[in-house]
C-alpha cells in the first residue's frame, strides 16, 4: 500500500481504513514508514493513524516527553477520536502510556512493544555522531536482531538527520527527557487493558523490562517474539500483527 502522507491543522499524518480508530506511535528515530505492514493489516478493519511527531522540529528548549503528549493530545482533539487503540513501540510507547494517564476515558485498549518508560539503552549507550555513517550504520543495527533489517535506505534516512546540529539537539534533549521519566509508580493506575509484544533479544529495552511492566501493569498480557529486537513490528510484521489481532479479538469477544 502506497502511504499517502496528509497535512492537515498543522499536523502530518497518514490514515488508512475506516472502522474504529488506531493511532500509531513511533520511536524517536522512526518514520511512518516503520508500520508500514501494521498499517496494510490492520486498515482492512481499523480507521488507522501514524501521526507524525515533530521531534525534529521543536525546539531543544521545549523538545521533551511533555510536549510531545501535548502534540498527541491535540492531534487526537483534532482528529475527534474516541475508544482508541493506542499502539507504541519504543519512545511512542512511552507516551502512549502519557497520554493514557491523561485520557484514560479514550483508550478502548493499549499495545506497546520495546516500550521505554521504565529502562532503555538508548543507541547502544551513546547518541548519533555526525559525520559519521558508518556510525550510524551500526547503531540502527544494533536495533535489529538480523542487522539486515537496517536496509541503507533506513540508515541513510537516519544519517541525514544527524547532519543537522538543531535535530540531533532536539534527539539529545528528548532521549534525556525519556531516561529521567521513569513511570514505574505512576503506570500502576492504569487500568486499560495492555498487551506487551517484545523482542525476546532485545537490547535496548530487555525482556526484564517487558516482565517489569507486566507486573506493574494489572491488566497486561505479554507474547515475546524470538530472534526479534527492539521492532518486533518491522522485523517480524507476519507474528506481530497476528499477536496483535488475536489480542484485540479477545478483548472484543470480553465486551
Amino acid at each position: 500500500m502506497q502511504l499517502n502522507i496528509k497535512e492537515e491543522g498543522g499536523f502530518r499524518y497518514i490514515e488508512e481504513g475506516e472502522g474504529q480508530a488506531m493511532v500509531l506511535l513511533h520511536g524517536l528515530f522512526g518514520a511512518l514508514s516503520n508500520w508500514q505492514g501494521v498499517i496494510d493489516h490492520f486498515s482492512k478493519e481499523y480507521r488507522v493513524f501514524v501521526p507524525m511527531l515533530p521531534i525534529y522540529e521543536l525546539p531543544p528548549k521545549e523538545a521533551g516527553l511533555g510536549t510531545l503528549t501535548d502534540f498527541i493530545e491535540q492531534f487526537i482533539e483534532f482528529k475527534q477520536l474516541k475508544n482508541i487503540v493506542l499502539l507504541g513501540n519504543s519512545l511512542g510507547g512511552h507516551l502512549a502510556l502519557m497520554y493514557n494517564l491523561r485520557h484514560p476515558e479514550n483508550i478502548d485498549s493499549m499495545v506497546l512493544t520495546g516500550s521505554s518508560g521504565l529502562f532503555e539503552d538508548g543507541m547502544g549507550g551513546s547518541y548519533p555522531k555526525r559525520g559519521s555513517i558508518d556510525f550510524v550504520r551500526k547503531k540502527v543495527q544494533y536495533t535489529f536482531y538480523d542487522p539486515k533489517t537496517a536496509t541503507e535506505d533506513l540508515v541513510q534516512e537516519i544519517f541525514e538527520v544527524t547532519q543537522s546540529i538543531p535535530k540531533c539537539l532536539s534527539i539529545v534533549a528528548i532521549a534525556k527527557s525519556a531516561q529521567r521519566n521513569n513511570m514505574a509508580e505512576e503506570i500502576t493506575n492504569i487500568k486499560s487493558p495492555t498487551l506487551l509484544v517484545w523482542g525476546l533479544n532485545d537490547t535496548i529495552t530487555p525482556p526484564l523490562v517487558a516482565h517489569e511492566f507486566n507486573r506493574l501493569l494489572s491488566n497486561s498480557t505479554l507474547s515475546f517474539i524470538d530472534k526479534c529486537c527492539h521492532a518486533p513490528m518491522m522485523e517480524h510484521p507476519d507474528t506481530f500483527n497476528e499477536i496483535v489481532s488475536e489480542y484485540l479479538k479477545k478483548q472484543t469477544i470480553k465486551i
